[in-house]
């Protein structure tokens, strides 16, 4: 008897292994895409290398992420969770083991921006969702709060040590240690993570059917998934839904998540102090997505995005003008900023599945995560063209506080005016 099926034979439900197992893939995944932060400016000083440059490989990274997303339960789908993840993981620390030894700008693009964008584009929150609806008939929600909550715990718990090894010790030594820590849990997973239920003879948790389940699969093919973004894009709602959550991306990881640790560099705040800015808003961020999740059950959720987007906006705008006082006037911004980083998340997949059903949403939200990973590749970029050219941050803080408060506008109107096709799609049901 394989030690998995004796666990899976315990008083526990083997779920609870495959949820904590994704949880730690999806924390360290995180934790490698929130470096970028801190190796812009060691990279800056070795290489000479303007900060365009530097970003646009992260923005690259960024784009890939969001575009890999819809089509990864296709691929998940067909090869299996648990080869996915080990494949992705395995890809991501041979891509970041690899930038220590580069000498070239096009490596770094080549490296982080299309290697290792995309392996983190499988470990994502859609590995999160496959794995709740597949293993658990109870307490979905609660479970897959959890998992996205390890964006931020992963956030919080690799920043201000990458910060502080690279101070130290250099951003090549924390660049390894990130490429130890992916490779540490793949033995993990290859050795515990299981696709269903019925691998190890149960049934989804919380279901207590007598039977063992025998699923089959659903056809999804990658015509599909195209499929459901052209239907989609024939609906108004679907690009307010996009274009909230393209400001989003611009607004946190393009922008907070990329630059403002060089951005602190800047203003004399050493770059340990300054991650550790990021990490008090991964802490915030925990308990203000748990809080939306609440509310979101609670309260009109399009009033709910928009007093999140208004009040992201008015302390965007709010932001470059904090550096003049002190650190611990940095902190409170990270602290409110922090709780509202990710709030959206909730109350914006409720409004997917009323826009277009319940049986939609996975793949559905994926293209719309989509957009979220193209407005922060247009910030990652874009905020280091304004800082190469200007010399300041400050016209990227002011324009991503100003779309904000547009988006706080145009949330307002999902789902009221019903477009020309609107029941024709409400009738259709997307392949996910």
């Amino acid at each position: 008897m394989s030690l998995a099926s004796f666990l899976a034979r315990r008083s526990f439900h083997y779920g609870w292994l495959v949820a904590g197992l994704t949880f730690l893939a999806l924390l360290v995944a995180a934790g490698i895409r929130s470096a970028p932060g801190v190796f812009i400016v060691p990279l800056e000083q070795e290489f000479g290398w303007s900060r365009a440059t530097i970003s646009l490989a992260i923005s690259i990274n960024l784009v890939l992420y969001g575009l890999i997303g819809p089509f990864a339960a296709t691929v998940m789908e067909r090869i299996g969770i648990r080869q996915m993840m080990v494949f992705s993981l395995a890809v991501i620390a041979l891509g970041v083991g690899l930038t220590t030894l580069m000498s070239a700008s096009w490596q770094l693009v080549l490296l982080w921006g299309v290697v290792v964008g995309s392996g983190s584009g499988v470990i994502a929150l859609v590995l999160g969702a496959i794995v709740v609806n597949r293993w658990f008939f109870e307490k979905r929600g609660l479970v897959l709060g959890i998992l996205t909550a390890s964006t931020a715990t992963g956030q919080l718990v690799f920043l201000p040590m990458l910060a502080s090894v690279a101070d130290r010790f250099g951003w090549r030594t924390a660049a390894l240690a990130l490429t130890g820590a992916a490779l540490l849990i793949i033995p993990a997973i290859a050795a515990f993570m299981r696709d269903r239920p019925a691998d190890v003879g149960l049934r989804p948790f919380g279901d207590n059917s007598e039977t063992v389940e025998i699923s089959q699969p659903r056809a999804n093919s990658i015509s599909s998934t195209l499929n459901a973004l052209w239907l989609g894009m024939r609906k108004r709602d679907f690009w307010l839904l996009f274009g909230s959550f393209f400001i989003c991306g611009a607004s946190t990881n393009g922008l907070i998540g990329t630059h403002l640790i060089p951005a602190c560099i800047d203003h004399g705040i050493p770059e340990v102090k300054a991650a550790g800015l990021l990490a008090i808003m991964g802490l915030f961020d925990f308990f203000g997505t748990t809080m939306s999740g609440w509310l979101s059950d609670r309260w009109n959720n399009r009033y709910l995005l928009c007093w999140y987007y208004g009040l992201r906006g008015l302390s965007l705008i709010f932001l470059p003008f904090s550096f003049n006082f002190s650190f611990y006037g940095l902190s409170i911004f990270a602290v409110f900023y922090g709780l509202d980083w990710i709030a959206t998340v909730p109350p914006t997949v409720r409004l997917v599945a009323n826009a277009f059903g319940k049986e939609n949403v996975g793949v559905m939200f994926g293209w719309i995560v989509a957009g979220h990973q193209l407005g922060a590749a247009t910030a990652a970029f874009g905020a280091g063209v304004l800082r190469t050219w200007t010399g300041s941050y400050l016209q990227a803080f002011i324009l991503s506080g100003i779309l904000c408060l547009i988006a706080a506008v145009g949330v307002l109107q999902i789902g009221q005016t019903p477009t020309k096709g609107d029941s024709q799609l409400s009738s259709v049901t997307l392949n996910s």
